[in-house]
């Protein structure tokens, strides 16, 4: 076991290519010093699996929440669903992930339709964010500032970040997290570089996003959460500073953020 404490702020083992192997998953990240997990939700459907993995592994807090692209899986009824989960279960520590997505999409009301009612779950449950934002800064960007201005600016983090410099610094200004996956490992990522040197130490996670987005030298293979120790490396590295420092960072505001235990 490692002395070092990683937590994966962003993965998603419910998933079925994980069905044969988990506890073999489940060891390796033990084995890389990988003390905590959140699991994020895509769909209310998944909520009941991830509850049961929470049963299994002591050390997984989840989300409960709709992504943007699975807009279709809002019902009349779905923040109501949301709300009894979340207050059901203490290890439900945020909402999401929600967000915008438009780089695969273009229904920019419907989703919208979809973010705004769980903005506002998470504002009166007290609840951090989780969102997913690509393609969208600039509409994101807007919502949050309206939310700000009308007094109720939900707190969160930016996952998987992949935006500029520049959009890193807006969200920051909102008091967003940014937290980074596999991506900061990807020779060409030139902008997730930029972003990981300059990101102030006190507001940045590291995450796998598993099973996508395997880092550098595992990249086109299943991500598992072991491999957020490949983020924290190249974070490190991209920084200057010690890969301890970095994990010790990572784990402190993912702590703060989500009120780990």
């Amino acid at each position: 076991m490692s002395s070092i404490n990683l937590v994966d702020s962003h993965c998603h083992i419910v998933f079925r290519n994980f069905d044969e192997d988990l506890d073999e998953v489940a060891s390796r990240w033990r084995q890389a010093g990988v003390t905590s997990l959140l699991h994020a939700c895509v769909e209310p459907a998944e909520i009941p699996a991830i509850r049961s993995l929470a049963d299994r592994f002591s050390e997984l807090r989840y989300s409960v929440g709709v992504h943007p692209l699975d807009t279709k899986h809002w019902q009349e009824d779905t923040a109501d669903v949301l709300r009894e989960a979340a207050l059901d279960d203490s290890r439900v520590v945020a909402i999401g992930e929600m967000g915008l997505d438009l780089f695969r999409d273009s229904n920019l009301e419907e989703q919208l339709d979809v973010l705004r009612p769980q903005l506002d779950l998470a504002s009166e449950l007290n609840l951090p964010v989780i969102i997913h934002c690509r393609d969208a800064a600039e509409p994101m960007l807007k919502e949050l500032q309206d939310r700000q201005r009308n007094g109720n600016p939900p707190t969160g983090v930016m996952h998987c970040w992949g935006g500029t410099p520049d959009e890193m610094t807006k969200f920051l200004s909102f008091g967003f997290y940014i937290s980074f996956s596999g991506t900061v490992t990807f020779p060409k990522a030139l902008d997730t570089h930029l972003c990981a040197k300059e990101v102030p130490e006190d507001r940045f996670l590291i995450e796998t996003d598993c099973p996508f987005l395997a880092p550098v030298p595992k990249r086109g293979k299943r991500n598992e959460p072991a491999y957020v120790k490949a983020v924290a490396e190249r974070i490190a590295e991209l920084r200057g500073v010690s890969f301890e420092r970095v994990a010790s960072m990572s784990t402190a505001n993912a702590k703060r953020l989500f009120a780990l235990p």
